[in-house]
């Protein structure tokens, strides 16, 4: 039989995920109509460059570029190190027909933001150009593909262009050479040691991208810049794809490349026998981790037997994070956090890595329980029920995208056929692939999936390290580890997996449904309100945005700011503590079986003002969903000491890694300068952890979900009215109302948090220990926003921050070359929810830069400021800034997160009086007023108006500075056993910030 679904399939389009027919599958057939992926319009043009046209409508009128390119860091000479990244920034510096950031100010002109990560990577392998431009007139998308075609073969090297740049990519260098930085630099090494992979990051050698030639730069671009080592993709919302392909002819066709381009070679990574042990000490780290990384060669795929072994083989890594996940929540686990993944590291090499946080001294015992676990899969195997769950769970993840496949976005597609053209990833289509994986999960065993096991050995590609903030492990432990565990795997002493068992149902008994007591049509919000009998408001929107997706926020006002300061940290662990115990009446691990196979998660959160639970949900789990929402309401958390004990441990490891981070000690300074030294924004220290009363944490924490009829809940998403209403009214409705209100506050008479912002000039140095320099700048500003005009100054204020914010990157970076990035941001957090008092905060302005010239940039920044402030911005960029929120917006139109908050600020704006259709039209028409009247002179009266004028009387500047020492060359050391050449370590993406493991991501550099 033919398994391509191919375009003329519109029944197998229109039926559900599980009405599709099981296929029978012939395992040596190859996938797809290679080398044309599927659904794009695809070809080469005389010069060899490839082309992929996609239509696709979502988002409307918007369509993802890219030009990607199959040179990447290895490419380079000696000489070179760093230069394939040099010539990605150049491309948007200056090209034969735009100079001096030409195509910055054209996308920002035409609504596209411009911004670190946003528009262009370089790998070790690759270089992708990304643009995400408006459709909507024919010109512009005509202008995007020639920006493509000049980086193809037009980029200027001149010496006055590649000057101006060198700032910017040594600050991109100098932002890397952090804790994490310096760890993914020793990893990398290790990991392709014996290749050319192993000297060649990407960012490349300080001394190179300082003195490099502009000559050096040219010959690598000219060498290997060849358009038959490049692809154009194209997925957006066209009329058609035939003329797309057109502009793609236009702008490419006349291009030429040299007649005869250098081969790309191929750089093997050797494979080796022994394990490779290696310990990573690191003063700054954010904590104590172990990586273990097995090597292999990339598998391919191209046949359905290759698809099937990577359904295998991703059942393997879901099911062993399971178990990882449960361990980690036992007493006293061998580490806080731990997970599984696979990854292709580069184009011949892939790695299963397996990577842990866990406590200070802790690293073997975390390695021991980590390889104890690999090997007791390779004795036991996993049970029948643990692979049904797994099953489950890839069963609902296919689901949901099949039930979208009309609704992907155009960059999800566009990702697709970049790996096609870079990885010969194929492409098969979502009808086909939904129909692949329904036919084949059934078929994939206990056995086949315990099978994965046998290629995590450490005998072979084997690497393991070990990171830590102080020296505690050594080689000869960790060998001693491996050794302990092989021999109890041979011996067969590891007893097998030992289950729990796990309630069929979440809501043992259902509650009796509850009442509308009161409804009310929005029509110009597209609305329904609902008042229950309990009390609770529950507002809901229908939406065609995404036919897998509901989003619901319930909240109510009263939090962490009514409580005294006394009872604040306690209580302001409680959503902590009762997220340990289980919040919904489930231990989390337990939780996490009872939901195998659907699609929801809820989550809730104590905040200064409000108490608030969300959740992202597909529509068949909808009732799912509102069952952890009355488990929520209905259970009494308890504080349990087994699982108080692990929050503690692992909040006072986060605590402390904090302290040694130079960048969370510079956090806090700013935090404790710029509000006054509040105890709510002063950093909760270990001896303050140690007070945390954790029976109070939890009866707080039950006494603010437990009255519904304080909360208004607002559900968006593809909701069917007849289906959904029957659920709120039993799960929302039946919550039970308490004889007395619990918590029911009024929002004008909130307590407000205390601080106060300095009413003085102060400029300060934050001086911590470093292994490397780095420096960081806050310059920061207060703000008061009276209530007379309180909803166009809220808008308003948004506009200005995102002009500072594209004025100093210009200045900083675009005519001093100082700087790589910028960021202005703007913070009202600290008020009260108020329907009558001004608002209070600031707006930041923050960069990092060479420390020798910090003060220097922030008279700079403010020199700019002040000349806004004085001359008023240019038409030009207004007329930028207009742009680019009147495009965010018409995206967001298209998005259930989007209508979610804005239905949110709609119930909790100052203006809301009862009514939400009243409430959204005022903030419409104050947005609209903003825009109508944005131009350079009410611009520069609001610069005057909101902020200190001039700017220069009253602001913070902090600036986070190497703390000069003698030793500071000593702070980070490297051991490992003398007999191997494995100094350099590990580059462990590990911490316990948040809490969470950071999972192993390759080093890449990225830039606007």
């Amino acid at each position: 039989m033919d398994l391509i679904a191919g375009d003329s399939s519109k029944v197998l389009r229109k039926q559900g995920f599980r009405s599709l027919k099981l296929m029978s599958v012939d395992m040596e057939q190859e996938l797809g109509n290679e080398p044309e992926p599927f659904g794009a319009d695809y070809g080469r043009l005389d010069n060899g460059l490839v082309y992929y046209v996609r239509r696709n409508s979502k988002p409307r009128m918007r369509a993802a570029l890219a030009l990607a390119v199959k040179v990447g860091s290895v490419l380079e000479d000696e000489d070179q190190r760093g230069v394939a990244h040099i010539v990605e920034h150049l491309a948007f510096s200056a090209t034969t027909r735009y100079t001096n950031h030409d195509i910055v100010k054209f996308l920002e002109s035409i609504g596209a933001e411009f911004g670190p990560c946003q528009n262009a990577m370089t790998t070790a392998d690759e270089t992708i150009y990304e643009l995400f431009v408006p459709v909507d007139k024919p010109e512009l998308l005509s202008q995007a593909i020639s920006i493509l075609a000049e980086f193809s073969s037009e980029i200027r090297v001149s010496k006055e262009d590649l000057e101006k740049e060198r700032g910017a990519v040594m600050e991109e260098y100098r932002g890397n050479r952090n804790a994490t930085g310096r760890m993914q630099d020793s990893h990398w090494q290790l990991m392709m040691e014996g290749s050319k992979y192993a000297e060649r990051l990407p960012i490349g050698l300080e001394k190179v991208i300082r003195s490099v030639p502009a000559a050096t730069v040219k010959q690598f671009y000219q060498k290997w810049y060849h358009l038959c080592n490049m692809a154009v993709v194209a997925v957006g919302d066209f009329p058609d794809t035939k003329t797309v392909v057109d502009l793609i002819k236009t702008h490419f066709e006349d291009k030429r490349s040299s007649s005869n381009p250098p081969e790309i070679p191929v750089f093997p990574v050797p494979s080796h026998e022994d394990t490779r042990f290696s310990c990573f000490v690191e003063s700054e780290a954010a904590g104590s981790a172990v990586m273990i990384s097995y090597k292999m060669p990339v598998s391919d795929l191209k046949t359905v037997k290759d698809y099937r072994d990577m359904l295998a083989e991703s059942m393997f890594l879901h099911a062993l994070n399971q178990r990882l996940f449960k361990i980690s929540r036992r007493k006293d686990p061998p580490f806080f956090a731990c997970s599984v993944a696979a990854d292709v590291l580069v184009s011949p090499l892939k790695a299963y890595i397996m990577s842990s946080s866990c406590k200070e001294k802790g690293t073997l015992a975390s390695l021991e329980s980590m390889l104890l676990e690999v090997a007791r899969v390779r004795l036991h195997g996993f049970s029948e029920r643990e692979i049904s769950v797994v099953r489950a769970l890839m069963m609902s993840e296919i689901e949901s995208a099949y039930l979208e496949r009309d609704q992907i976005q155009s960059t999800s597609l566009r990702d697709e056929y970049i790996q096609h053209f870079l990885h010969k990833e194929p492409v098969i289509g979502i009808e086909y692939e939904a129909q692949l994986q329904k036919s084949l999960l059934p078929q994939i065993s206990a056995s086949d999936v315990s099978r994965y096991s046998d290629k995590l050995r450490t005998s072979c590609g084997c690497v393991i390290k070990t990171m830590e903030p102080r020296s505690a492990a050594t080689i000869d432990d960790m060998r001693n580890v491996v050794s302990k565990v092989n021999s109890l795997e041979e011996e067969m002493k590891i007893a097998p997996w030992d289950e729990e068992k796990i309630p069929e149902e979440v809501v043992s008994e259902k509650p009796s449904p509850g009442d509308v007591t009161h409804q009310l049509e929005y029509p110009e919000v597209g609305v329904t309100e609902l008042t229950l009998s309990n009390g609770m408001q529950v507002c809901y929107k229908s939406t065609d945005f995404l036919d897998d997706q509901v989003l619901f926020t319930g909240f109510a006002y009263g939090g962490l700011s009514e409580l005294p300061e006394s009872d604040y940290i306690s209580c302001s662990m409680g959503s902590t503590i009762a997220g340990e115990i289980g919040m919904f009446g489930y231990k989390p691990s337990m939780l996490m079986d009872m939901l195998a196979g659907k699609r929801v998660e809820v989550s809730a959160r104590l905040g200064p003002y409000m108490r608030t639970f969300s959740c992202d949900c597909s529509p068949t789990d909808l009732e799912t969903a509102l069952q952890l929402v009355y488990q929520l309401f209905t259970t009494n958390v308890m504080p349990q000491e087994e699982e108080v004990g692990i929050v503690m441990q692992m909040a006072e490891e986060a605590v402390r890694a904090r302290e040694r981070d130079p960048y969370t000690v510079f956090a806090n300074r700013v935090k404790e300068l710029n509000y006054g030294n509040s105890y709510f924004f002063r950093p909760i220290r270990i001896n303050e952890l140690r007070k945390v009363d954790p029976v109070k944490a939890c009866e707080y924490f039950n006494s603010c979900f437990r009255d519904p009829s304080t909360f208004t809940v607002v559900i968006v998403g593809n909701l069917d009215p007849s289906i959904a209403l029957p659920l709120i009214l039993q799960y929302l409705g039946g919550i039970p109302k308490p004889p007395q209100p619990i918590l029911n506050f009024n929002r004008d008479d909130l307590k407000g948090l205390p601080f106060t912002f300095p009413t003085k000039i102060t400029r300060e140095f934050v001086r911590s220990p470093m292994v490397e320099a780095q420096c960081s700048v806050q310059l920061c500003f207060p703000v008061q926003l009276t209530n007379g005009t309180m909803i166009e100054e809220i808008h308003c204020i948004g506009f200005l921050g995102k002009l500072l914010e594209t004025k100093i990157i210009q200045f900083l970076r675009f005519t001093h070359g100082q700087i790589y990035s910028a960021e202005v941001s703007v913070f009202l957090g600290g008020n009260k929810p108020s329907r009558t008092a001004d608002l209070r905060g600031d707006i930041s302005v923050n960069f990092s830069c060479d420390p020798e010239i910090s003060s220097k940039l922030v008279d700079l920044a403010l020199e700019e400021i002040v000349r806004l402030q004085e001359e008023g911005p240019s038409q030009e960029d207004i007329s930028a800034i207009l742009e680019i929120e009147q495009r965010a917006h018409e995206n967001g139109l298209q998005e259930n997160y989007y209508w979610l908050d804005r239905i949110l600020r709609g119930y909790q704006s100052r203006v809301y009086a009862g009514d939400l259709g009243a409430s959204c039209q005022i903030l419409e028409e104050g947005r609209l007023r903003m825009r109508e009247s944005l131009a350079p002179q009410t611009a520069q009266a609001a610069l005057q108006r909101i902020l200190p004028h001039p700017c220069k009387k009253q602001y913070t500047a902090v600036i986070l500075m190497p703390q000069r020492s003698r030793f500071g060359f000593l702070s980070s050391i490297f051991a490992s056993r003398p007999e191997t050449s494995y100094i350099r370590d590990t580059k462990i993406l590990a911490g316990i910030a948040g809490l969470a493991v950071l999972v192993f991501s390759i080093w890449r550099y990225s830039r606007k």
